[in-house]
């Protein structure tokens, strides 16, 4: 026998999560690829723009301490004219402030240039060889055939230490050029210490050559750090960059959404009128064909006919009532018709109006309603569609024989709270999001055979969002769903105790009334007094 009449069973097969690379995988890919094309064209395997920061801080450094290193050169003249002719420490003095102007005025020039003209390698080029010759000019000095004398060796050994720390700490930012400044001065050291052939010499040209090194790995420390400092700075500006970019495409995307949200309230305010005048065409005229108000129809299952139509008519009406009460809570147009309104009268209607309904699925509905409950304050429309739309969904998928209770209370906290708890096909957890979610169905109510559009319960929940109350749902697969309403404590309406001050007089004083004399009327007694018990 063929099953071709029974519905198929619909098996949602899960879907492969998209593959997209996380923000850190693409953002390290990127950093990569610029790093790897910045050691192909930068010329000290560094990024082209520290090349010319380097040099930048070099010359700068440079250009702080001028005025220093000219006091050291002179300083040092003078001191050696007691050793040497007076001649030749001032040649000496003159030659090497010659060239500390050159490199004082070759990075006045660097700073002044425009960036786009800086040429990094000509650049790099011209201070190293300032720099070494500067380096050779103090060499010139210390090697100075002027004794082995142990005071002469410590001069020598002082000025050298001297001029290799302040060249290191100067030329840090380009270390090629720190070494071309103090490696030879400390090999002509290191090497006039040797040919001496004592001991003691020995352990000075040891001790210079330790130096040397000594100050090479603290420029380059300094160097690291600097360049560490570049790059988080670097890093800094391209972040910034990119939460700028961010911020430009989520104001884009927003203008975007909220275009597209003015256009979606100006197409559902037209469709409602275009859609609304054929349907009350439809309902009315169907409900005429199927009372049969003007006669039995020639054919009986017209009849039927006529039936199905007003009832597909209806349910279309409803579906377009609640699309446009979404879209309104949702543009937040939606405004609450506030009054005093009975919790438990609006449960009881609606349990009464879906009571055959039930009835004719053998569900059961039980109401435990807590008794002498005051009213609240809210929107009576709002809490009905609420109430509605909670027993319909437990109704729908509570299968024969189930059974629903609708339970009104207090809260812990002095609110009144409505439960809705059934004995259906449940949800799952991972799929309560979906179905909370516009438009969203679970599994169970794609099998169904009483599909909704997934709008009763987004807007039970924006519904009671707006009387600032909570919404929760509570499910599991094959036992059942529960659903807990709660309305705050301060729409609660408690009864009002009667006025500690005396009502005012409702007929003011007579016109011809003396002063000092005793109106008729006393002011001091209420002249109503409904509702006080009095």
């Amino acid at each position: 026998m063929s099953n071709s009449a029974e519905k198929p069973e619909v098996v949602q097969l899960p879907a492969d999560p998209p593959a997209v690379a996380p923000v850190a995988s693409r953002r390290a890919a990127a950093q990569r690829v610029r790093e790897a094309r910045d050691r192909l064209t930068s010329s000290s395997g560094t990024r082209p723009a520290f090349d010319s920061e380097l040099l930048r801080q070099y010359a700068q450094t440079r250009l702080s301490a001028s005025y220093v290193v000219m006091l050291l050169i002179v300083a040092t003249g003078v001191l050696f004219g007691f050793w040497m002719p007076p001649v030749s420490a001032a040649a000496w003095t003159c030659g090497l402030l010659c060239v500390h102007t050159a490199i004082i005025r070759s990075c006045g020039q660097f700073i002044s240039a425009q960036p786009k003209l800086i040429e990094i390698r000509r650049w790099r080029t011209r201070f190293i060889v300032l720099d070494l010759l500067y380096g050779l000019g103090w060499t010139a000095l210390l090697i100075h055939p002027s004794g082995f004398d142990p005071v002469s060796n410590t001069l020598i050994m002082f000025l050298m230490l001297l001029v290799v720390a302040v060249s290191s700490m100067l030329a840090a930012s380009l270390p090629i050029a720190a070494l071309a400044a103090t490696a030879p001065v400390t090999a002509a050291i290191a090497v006039n210490f040797a040919l001496s052939g004592t001991f003691d010499n020995y352990v000075l040209a040891l001790l210079a050559i330790a130096a040397e090194g000594y100050f090479a790995l603290l420029a380059h420390r300094l160097h690291t750090a600097t360049l560490a400092t570049l790059e988080a700075r670097a890093e800094k500006d391209a972040l910034i960059g990119e939460l700028e970019q961010a911020k430009a495409i989520s104001d884009e995307a927003r203008h975007r959404a909220e275009a597209a949200n003015v256009a979606k309230s100006r197409f559902l305010a037209q469709m409602s009128h275009e859609l609304r005048t054929p349907l009350n065409a439809i309902l009315g005229f169907s409900e005429v064909m199927k009372s049969e108000i003007f006669g039995a129809h020639a054919v009986p299952v017209y009849r039927e006919y006529s039936a199905d139509i007003h009832n597909s008519g209806v349910h279309l009406l409803n579906l377009i009532n609640e699309i446009l009460d979404l879209s309104r809570i949702e543009a937040g147009r939606y405004e609450l018709n506030e009054e005093a309104v009975s919790l438990v009268h609006v449960v009881s209607d609606c349990h009464h109006l879906l009571k055959l309904r039930a009835s004719n699925r053998g569900i059961t509905i039980h109401e435990v309603f807590e008794h002498a409950m005051p009213r609240i304050w809210g929107d009576e429309r709002a809490v009905r569609q609420i109430v509605l739309n909670l027993l319909s969904n437990s109704i729908k998928f509570t299968p024969q024989g189930g059974e629903i209770w609708l339970k009104v209370g207090w809260t812990a906290s002095g609110g009144q709270y409505l439960t809705v708890k059934d004995t259906g096909s449940g949800i799952a957890e991972e799929e309560i999001p979906i179905v909370l979610a516009s438009f969203g169905q679970g599994s169970n109510s794609i099998k169904s055979a009483e599909q909704g559009a997934g709008l009763g319960l987004p807007i039970a929940k924006s519904l009671i969002d707006m009387h600032g109350g909570t919404f929760t749902l509570r499910s599991k697969i094959r036992i059942g769903t529960e659903v807990i309403v709660t309305f705050p404590p301060e729409r609660v309406m408690s009864a009002l105790g009667p006025m500690s001050e005396d009502a005012p007089p409702l007929q003011p004083d007579h016109a011809g009334a003396r002063a000092g004399e005793t109106p008729t009327v006393s002011r001091n007694k209420a002249i109503l007094s409904a509702g006080t018990g009095l």
